[in-house]
């Protein structure tokens, strides 16, 4: 993990890199597990989520009410203290995320559940709702709160972060964080985590 901001060449050489997840020590309770769709070049070369300028995740995590500061992306290992865990759908970084094939993502989504069943977070955010459809073969998903679980936890689909997602401002991102904060929140509060529904991915 590095804070020195990479070169063409660093960023070339990063493409396929897997980084890490951000997980809490097995048993340590997971709020909620947000899940990107895969890392970007710049994410692969610095070795932090969600880490490429422009990228909205940390503000949004922040305005919305989960962090109590803006964190950076190589703050990271900060999450767990906050209940929180990052993951990505494939783990390999590209430039874009339209480089993924179907069967990369599909491939992703059963890795997911997987590790939704060992982590047992309450809800599973997955930033990113076309590569969502076509994880869970779901092609009508919307944004927002979702019929299925996966595993034991409950599904929200969030906007991609990404700045080239363009149709999303900060603010409205923020919001969507902040609906699914709330509903964590809720969650927490009744004290159960949500069982598996006949619908489950």
């Amino acid at each position: 993990m590095t804070t020195r901001r990479p070169t063409g060449a660093d960023l070339e050489e990063a493409r396929d890199r897997e980084i890490p997840d951000v997980l809490p020590a097995d048993g340590t309770p997971l709020r909620v597990l947000f899940c990107g769709i895969n890392p970007s070049l710049y994410s692969g070369a610095t070795g932090c989520h969600f880490a490429r300028p422009g990228n909205r995740f940390w503000p949004a995590l922040h305005r919305s009410g989960f962090t109590d500061r803006l964190l950076a992306p190589v703050e990271q290992h900060l999450l767990p203290s906050y209940g929180l865990g990052i993951t990505n759908l494939v783990a390999r970084a590209t430039a874009r995320a339209d480089e993924l094939t179907a069967e990369e993502l599909r491939a992703g989504g059963r890795r997911l559940v997987e590790l939704v069943r060992r982590h047992r977070p309450r809800f599973v955010a997955v930033a990113g709702v076309t590569a969502y459809r076509t994880a869970f073969a779901i092609p009508k998903a919307q944004i927002g709160p979702r019929p299925e679980t996966i595993g034991p936890a409950r599904v929200w689909v969030l906007p991609n972060p990404s700045g080239l997602n363009a149709g999303w401002s900060l603010e409205r991102i923020a919001a969507e964080f902040a609906r699914l904060r709330e509903a964590a929140e809720r969650a927490e509060a009744a004290g159960r985590t949500a069982e598996p529904a006949p619908d489950s991915l």
